[in-house]
């Protein structure tokens, strides 16, 4: 992976002067987002996905003409493209929404009507790995969406694009 991103950010560098803005970031998505999203859910919570995100905010500073100390946190707004971490969020969010079956509510495990009776239910585990995993991760990401986005998850068109805005706003 680190080698196919190594020469997407080459590509990128040597069309930058050739081709528009807008061209350079359907590049983008073509050779280096299809690259990062693939299985990001596996190995999105891995110390390797530091690197992977190096990689990224390289590639977005070339496109952007950018210097190496600047910060890319504007730079991915403008481009409407979300940094690793915001990929690995929505990607955990849409696994969640699209088996929403999978998973219970807390309501269903208490009787009590609290003011999370709507999140789902985490269950108790020790094992960091499992902690680590999809499933457990993305209970947590899910239960901390703001209400209005969660009042999304029944159509997954709009929930996908209010989770990416919500994403790209933070």
């Amino acid at each position: 992976m680190y080698i196919t991103l190594n020469s997407a950010c080459y590509i990128i560098r040597s069309l930058k002067s050739i081709i528009s803005l807008e061209n350079l970031r359907m590049i983008y998505i073509s050779s280096v987002h299809s690259i990062i999203s693939y299985g990001i859910i596996f190995w999105g919570n891995s110390t390797y996905s530091n690197t992977i995100f190096k990689l990224q905010t390289r590639v977005i500073r070339i496109m952007m003409n950018a210097g190496n100390r600047e910060s890319c946190h504007e730079l991915f707004k403008i481009l409407n493209i979300l940094p690793l971490y915001s990929q690995y969020i929505l990607s955990l969010l849409l696994f969640v929404v699209k088996n929403i079956n999978m998973f219970k509510s807390n309501s269903v495990v208490q009787s009590i009507n609290t003011r999370h009776c709507s999140d789902l239910y985490l269950s108790l585990v020790h094992l960091s790995k499992v902690q680590k995993g999809g499933y457990h991760s993305g209970i947590k990401v899910f239960n901390c969406l703001p209400p209005r986005i969660k009042s999304f998850s029944s159509d997954m068109r709009k929930f996908k694009s209010a989770s990416k805005r919500f994403l790209l706003e933070g």
